[in-house]
């Protein structure tokens, strides 16, 4: 500190001698400088300003720091291993200095300075044909505002609330805490401006937001709002907005998948071919193919963190630790709880609900061919009938549409797929009869192996010794995974939706029960979502009865619907 001082007193010094011995001032003009009113006052510099808004989205969604925040601390994830296995124990871990936490942080704030700054250069700004042109760009500023404050208010409580720019007011040295009521009318009041402004459509860019993302976003925190008082009150609004969306679909350019005969509504939502085009998505992280991203081609890295140890029991078996199909194992950190497999999903190889299977990879095909041993069999408790069979490598050359290399990529799951004779480890989330699983030539683990009755933990190998340690294999979420848009063992270029037409659906639901305890309206709202997760020829298998539509119930729907998609 004395340094410092000495420092400062000295240049003062200097510059005080400096001024006070000349007579003549040479006054400097620097025409290339850039100043906020020139960078911001003009139409291309002020859209400039609204597209770096977008850019602090990229390093939460698809990237490990807001897996923890997003995800765990609930009933349907716990830590493999990892920096941030405070936010699901609540340890001494859980501090300030986590950077998952300084991540989101950082920014939400930025995303909030950009945003008050174009805020207040839209007052000003020239180029605009009219002032309808100007609301409709600076409605994406409120926007995200919305969305930062949300984040912040969601994850940390009562923050700094400010809606000023620093660029032109200088920061606050000694910010205060506003309340969460504050916060919500900050963030409602953007967002109302944003279903007022925005463009029904965004055509011209894909992954800008549009009307359709300021109305789920709108349901999405009037349902939040519930929590701080006047309930019924803020649920009433949640359900208008909802409503708005699911009433309209066809005004916001958006629509459900609906299942067929063949596949199932939900698995159209996540298959490859809708990812970029894809009609339920309301607000998404566009990623681009050439990688013109932030970071580059460093996108899509969520699926990596949710592996089980394929390089270690699974290679016992034919997998390998890292491929472009599965990701890099070596990099797993979370993994679904007995409460999410068995209780969430609905643990039955023939159920008629298709989103366990849609959510997770369940079976990992053998990258080389896998003779079995004495030795292999003995130490995993299998028959000695399979000793001698082999596992047959699906590893091959790619034949279909990808981004991993001009040339293609080398998959799993190209060949020697039929009555799974590559199978090499199998993780369902039913139980088979023991009897039956020593027959079969692969690993498997299903919730019987993996979970300790007396606790519904993984099982701790030290309290089963007699039974082979499974408490790294289990099944891996895989919704923004495939083949088609995987670039390398760690990095996936589709896009990532944010907010989905379906979980507005379930909104409605939770708000139409909070509001009048309408249960009949719950139910339809639920329905729809549970109809098209199955095929149509058993939809009707899938109907929840309208004595059971509570708060409880759509929670546990919520989770078999958006597991793993950044929101609890």
């Amino acid at each position: 500190m004395n340094r410092l001082y000495k420092y400062s007193l000295g240049l003062v010094i200097v510059l005080s001698l400096s001024t006070t011995s000349c007579k003549d001032y040479l006054e400097e003009n620097n025409p290339g400088a850039t100043t906020l009113e020139t960078a911001y006052n003009n139409k291309p510099g002020f859209e400039g300003l609204i597209n770096t808004i977008y850019v602090d989205n990229y390093f939460f969604y698809g990237k490990v720091d807001f897996i923890g925040p997003s995800e765990m601390g609930t009933d349907l994830w716990i830590n493999y291993a990892g920096s941030d296995i405070g936010i699901t124990t609540y340890d001494n871990t859980l501090t300030t200095g986590l950077a998952t936490l300084r991540t989101i942080w950082g920014g939400c704030y930025s995303a909030i300075g950009l945003a008050n700054t174009a805020i207040e250069f839209s007052k000003k700004v020239k180029g605009y044909s009219s002032q309808a042109e100007i609301d409709a760009k600076v409605a994406e500023a409120h926007f995200w505002r919305a969305w930062a404050y949300f984040n912040l208010v969601e994850q940390f409580g009562a923050v700094y609330l400010t809606t000023t720019s620093a660029a032109t007011e200088g920061n606050n040295i000694a910010p205060k805490r506003s309340t969460e009521k504050e916060i919500y009318d900050v963030i409602i009041a953007d967002l109302k401006f944003a279903t007022e402004k925005l463009p029904l459509t965004q055509s011209s860019t894909r992954g800008r937001v549009a009307r359709k993302a300021a109305y789920a976003m709108l349901a999405k925190v009037y349902l939040q709002r519930t929590r701080l008082g006047d309930a019924a009150q803020y649920a009433k609004l949640s359900l208008d907005a909802a409503e708005e969306l699911i009433n309209n679909q066809a005004k916001y350019n958006c629509a459900l998948y609906l299942s067929d005969a063949t596949r199932s509504g939900f698995a159209k939502a996540f298959d490859q071919k809708n990812n970029k085009s894809n009609s339920e998505f309301l607000f998404l992280q566009a990623v681009d193919v050439a990688g013109l991203n932030p970071e580059g081609f460093n996108r899509g890295r969520t699926r990596q963190y949710f592996l089980p140890d394929l390089g270690g029991r699974g290679a016992d078996w034919g997998t390998i630790e890292t491929t472009v199909l599965y990701g890099r194992s070596n990099a797993k950190q979370y993994k679904p709880t007995k409460y999410l497999l068995t209780s969430i999903f609905d643990p039955s190889e023939t159920t008629p609900d298709t989103r366990f299977a849609n959510t997770f990879t369940y079976k990992f095909y053998a990258s080389a061919d896998k003779v079995i041993t004495t030795a292999l069999a003995n130490t995993y408790q299998k028959d000695p009938s399979i000793v001698g069979k082999t596992i047959l490598s699906t590893r091959q050359a790619y034949s279909g549409p990808d981004y991993f290399l001009v040339a293609g990529g080398t998959f799993e799951e190209e060949k020697n797929m039929t009555n799974d004779v590559g199978l090499s480890v199998f993780t369902p989330n039913w139980t088979i009869p023991t009897a039956t699983k020593r027959l079969l030539p692969y690993l498997v683990a299903d919730p019987s192996d993996l979970f300790d009755p007396a606790t519904n933990n993984y099982k701790l190998p030290a309290s089963f010794p007699n039974e082979p340690s499974l408490i790294n294999i289990f099944p891996a979420f895989k919704k923004f995974s495939n083949k088609m848009y995987a670039q390398s063992n760690q990095n996936w270029l589709g896009d990532i939706p944010i907010i989905r037409l379906s979980e507005v659906y379930l909104i409605a639901a939770e708000a139409a029960i909070l509001y009048n305890n309408d249960a009949a309206k719950a139910a339809n709202y639920v329905n729809v979502i549970r109809k098209r997760a199955a095929l149509t020829t058993r939809e009707n298998e899938m109907l929840a009865p309208m004595g059971e539509m509570n708060v409880a119930y759509i929670l546990k729907e919520r989770g078999r619907e958006l597991a793993g998609e950044h929101t609890r």
